[in-house]
């Protein structure tokens, strides 16, 4: 078939895979990336944004992303360790719930989305009480679980063990203690939850590739942060395998190396 007769959206998307994967030899544009990326953290641009009313921690770009992956994973169940002020379980609750009003719109028979079928559970060791009121204000609290604890807690974890073995699909979200052991202990923890073709995102990856003088008031840096935990992680758990093509294309990411996929 011709070039003038094939399938647009297959030509569309070729047309993007090839793209992608010509960035990842763009050596100049990395670094530019990189620059910028340095600069944000210094004047704190992802502190900027907010998700349905509440305030996200986030690049615009990695909540791309994240929409993307949801889309294509299609959930039951998402995991996130780390709360802070809500905005990514409100990210997570909205779009398990846009998942089941497509459901909706296809099922042969008539679905109550008063009752919801997806559910968010989110993780912290010290829910600050105006987040947690701001939180189950929320329009979308009705699907929004909240475990106060340490998430390598094991009494946390088997809490939501017993929870993520009902569910079907589940995809995990780290971001709370960016530290080397305690990334590496949540995903020794929560990532066996993660089944195929799932993820196991891990945020905050960035920290080993910025200045040791970034955070000065915390215990993560350079040589000890989410990156070198996932390195470790993943040489002893060929069932999973960074995503690639998530880093080629962002570019701009407090996640590199860390989108997981299981691939076995």
């Amino acid at each position: 078939m011709s070039e003038a007769t094939s399938d647009p959206i297959q030509k569309f998307e070729r047309e993007k895979r090839e793209a992608i994967f010509s960035y990842g030899s763009d050596e100049a544009w990395k670094e530019v990336s990189s620059q910028w990326l340095n600069h944000a953290f210094r004047k704190k641009y992802m502190y900027n944004f907010s998700w349905l009313g509440r305030p996200i921690i986030q690049l615009p770009s990695d909540m791309v992303a994240f929409q993307e992956i949801v889309w294509d994973v299609k959930p039951d169940l998402i995991i996130e360790t780390g709360v802070a002020h809500g905005g990514s379980l409100i990210l997570s609750a909205s779009m398990l719930a846009l998942l089941d009003v497509c459901d909706a719109a296809t099922a042969s028979e008539q679905i109550d989305l008063r009752v919801p079928a997806r559910r968010v559970i989110g993780i912290d060791i010290d829910i600050r009480p105006h987040n947690r009121a701001a939180i189950e204000a929320h329009p979308l609290a009705g699907r929004i679980d909240m475990i106060e604890g340490s998430s390598t807690d094991p009494s946390v974890i088997e809490q939501v063990k017993r929870r993520a073995d009902r569910a079907e699909t589940v995809l995990v979200c780290l971001d709370s203690n960016h530290t080397h052991a305690h990334v590496l202990a949540e995903l020794e923890a929560y990532a066996q939850f993660v089944k195929l073709g799932s993820y196991c995102i891990v945020f905050d990856t960035i920290i080993e590739r910025l200045p040791s003088d970034m955070f000065p008031d915390r215990p993560w840096g350079p040589g000890d942060n989410a990156m070198t935990a996932v390195d470790v992680f993943l040489a002893g758990h060929p069932e999973f395998a960074i995503d690639t093509t998530l880093d080629a294309k962002l570019l701009v990411s407090v996640a590199p190396r860390g989108y997981l996929k299981r691939v076995a």
